[in-house]
């Protein structure tokens, strides 16, 4: 049973979204909230796996209230999947930057969400790599060095783990990169699950979004 949170300030889109993940099986919703400070502090409560967040709601948005769920979660931290009206949205990168594992469009059928749901709350994929790619792509240049933390240092990751990174930043699955390195789909994990830890990576999509701020890979290569 998958535990969802589902964080938007429209009424209709909440009720809607509650609603569908209802009458699913494999999903519980354990609680709504209608702001980005109501969504930290449900999150605290009720821990769920995944969170679904409006990325543009007023007072606390969307990549503020995922920075501080992920800030203050204990054990297994939850996964975001960011809610847009357009794909290419300099408010998701942020959310992406910050830790949320995903994003989909709100016009998305009822299929499509529930897929996303269950990919993020999986981990080993990236969801709608194609567009994930894309928004990075759109984005990633156009950070001011200011306004940003320096990156990590790629120095501290192993040839292999690196060759990981590179891919997974390219949309890979773990077993497609497993096929690609002719390695076993467990050590790609370990492989995924150590370069994360060093460079104190969240989510898969956030390592996407540091392999091109970093130039590990550059776009269209």
């Amino acid at each position: 049973m998958t535990r969802v949170l589902v964080v938007d300030d429209q009424f209709l889109i909440r009720a809607g979204l509650v609603g569908l993940l209802d009458a699913a099986p494999g999903f519980e919703v354990v609680g709504e909230a209608g702001d980005g400070e109501e969504a930290v502090r449900l999150a605290a409560e009720t821990r769920p796996d995944v969170i679904l967040m409006d990325i543009r709601m007023p007072g606390v948005n969307g990549v503020e209230a995922t920075e501080r769920i992920l800030a203050q979660a204990a054990d297994r931290p939850p996964r975001v999947l960011v809610l847009t009206t357009f794909d290419l949205d300099e408010y998701v990168y942020g959310a992406l930057r910050a830790g949320a594992s995903g994003f989909l469009l709100k016009d998305s059928g009822p299929e499509r969400l529930l897929a996303a749901v269950t990919a993020v709350d999986g981990g080993d994929a990236l969801f709608a790599p194609s567009v994930t790619r894309r928004l990075v792509e759109a984005f990633a240049r156009q950070q001011e060095p200011a306004d940003t933390a320096p990156p990590p240092d790629l120095g501290v990751l192993t040839s292999r783990e690196v060759e990981v990174l590179k891919l997974t930043a390219r949309g890979l699955s773990n077993l497609e990169i497993a096929d690609r390195l002719y390695i076993s789909e467990a050590t790609v994990k370990t492989h995924l699950n150590r370069t994360m830890t060093k460079l104190d990576l969240g989510s898969r999509a956030q390592a996407v979004v540091l392999a091109y701020e970093t130039g590990l890979v550059t776009p269209g290569g």
